[in-house]
């Protein structure tokens, strides 16, 4: 139930033969312009090619597509490609920041004269392949912009995380617990408190403790863990408390909930 965290970031710079695009397709003067055509033509290549290897489909993210354009212009103005240049923030923060929401994040960036060629050269490169081709990532945000006769290219994979509140997943984890024939109590005070420690009981009101507490951070909210699903099991308790709070030593722009679980 723990976040899973991997960001892979390719050292190898994809290299096409280079030629002019056709006159009016590109900005003068080093300038860069959006080709929105040749983003969606590699969105439809990557979802074809998952589809004939066997991996899930990638739905369109337009937060991360915004990210991949921003990182787009500045390898554009920079020139040489890269995942990240001085004073730019990393991948995972560049998506966060974006507004996208995830738990694992991949790049392919390339430069190139058609957006074929780049696929065709991304599916060349075992690393390049292997975002491409990740079966555990199931959206993508893609840009491409047009300068000095050549088209930049960003392709960002991520294993999306749905956005909740703190009471939504309060509801969610309540739902799942519910179905396992217990009663869930109304006032969460006392189990979001329990959240806010590392161990621990938070003092009762009305003296009541809970038999077992479980915290838990993660991005998953449709199933409990294993250990708090097999204490369910034992039919040793009747009411359950559900608590959320900030997630505790969250890394970067990953998205993560924090969970309590109090059993009476």
């Amino acid at each position: 139930m723990g976040l899973r965290k991997k960001t892979l970031f390719l050292s190898l710079a994809l290299v096409a033969p280079l030629f002019f695009l056709p006159k009016g397709s590109i900005a003068e003067d080093g300038d860069s312009v959006a080709v929105p055509t040749a983003a969606e033509q590699l969105f439809a290549l990557a979802n074809q090619t998952r589809a004939q290897s066997g991996a899930g489909r990638l739905s369109w993210d337009p937060a991360l597509a915004a990210a991949a354009l921003n990182h787009c212009r500045r390898m554009a103005a920079e020139g040489p490609i890269a995942h990240r240049y001085n004073g730019e923030a990393d991948l995972a923060s560049r998506a966060g920041q974006a507004g996208a929401h995830f738990e694992l994040i991949e790049e392919n960036v390339a430069v190139g004269p058609t957006a074929s060629m780049i696929h065709n050269e991304w599916m060349n490169s075992p690393g390049h392949r292997e975002n491409l081709l990740n079966p555990e990532v199931d959206r993508v945000g893609v840009a491409v912009v047009a300068s000095r006769g050549v088209l930049y290219a960003v392709a960002d994979y991520e294993h999306g995380v749905e956005s909740l509140n703190g009471r939504e997943v309060e509801s969610r984890v309540a739902g799942l617990l519910h179905g396992s024939g217990v009663s869930i109590v109304p006032d969460a005070s006392l189990a979001r408190a329990a959240c806010a420690m590392d161990s621990g009981v938070p003092r009762s009101s009305n003296g009541a403790q809970p038999g077992f507490i479980m915290r838990w951070q993660g991005s998953d909210m449709s199933q409990l863990p294993q250990a708090l699903a097999e204490r369910l099991g034992s039919g040793r308790y009747q009411r359950a408390a559900v608590g959320s709070c900030p997630a505790a030593g969250q890394e970067g722009t990953f998205t993560a909930y924090r969970v309590a679980v109090l059993l009476y």
